[in-house]
């Protein structure tokens, strides 16, 4: 029997991201953390003969959450452009996974009509030696760019 080697665990500091708005393609430098996530609706359902309820599948929706270190405005920028000219921007971000450590090769993602949940302002901590924010969002599509390989086995 095999086993997976170490070295194709994927080390969470290895990748890149990339946030697409207005037409720009910006690097996501700033971010300590970011996962997206889809969450499955389903609706209960009771039929004749089964005495357990099932589940059937009736939607879904993306959200995710990020934390940043607090040396871009970007973000809070989006948020007075909200209150003050009710702009709501939807961008995409691309997310790659890729250690080059490992044998199965890259990941990426892409997230589409990306739309921001919550927006750090202003902030400060006197016990915090790096300032972060969290920042939470909803997204309605994705993509799977590029999917790892399958890693050779011990």
């Amino acid at each position: 029997m095999g086993y997976l080697k170490a070295g194709d665990v994927i080390s969470g500091q290895e990748g890149s991201a990339f946030m697409t708005i207005n037409g720009s393609n910006k690097e996501m430098f700033y971010l300590k953390t970011i996962e997206a996530k889809v969450e499955k609706e389903k609706a209960d359902i009771k039929t004749l003969g089964k005495r357990m309820t099932q589940s059937k599948t009736t939607g879904a929706s993306g959200s995710g959450s990020m934390t940043i270190y607090a040396v871009t405005s970007e973000f809070a920028q989006m948020a007075v452009d909200f209150m003050k000219k009710g702009l709501d921007p939807y961008f995409t971000i691309k997310v790659t996974n890729e250690d080059p450590n490992s044998s199965i090769g890259r990941q990426t993602v892409l997230l589409k009509n990306v739309n921001l949940d919550s927006i750090p302002i202003a902030n400060l901590d006197v016990d915090s030696e790096a300032l972060e924010q969290d920042v939470d969002f909803t997204f309605d599509d994705v993509d799977l760019l590029v999917k790892f390989g399958t890693p050779t086995l011990g």
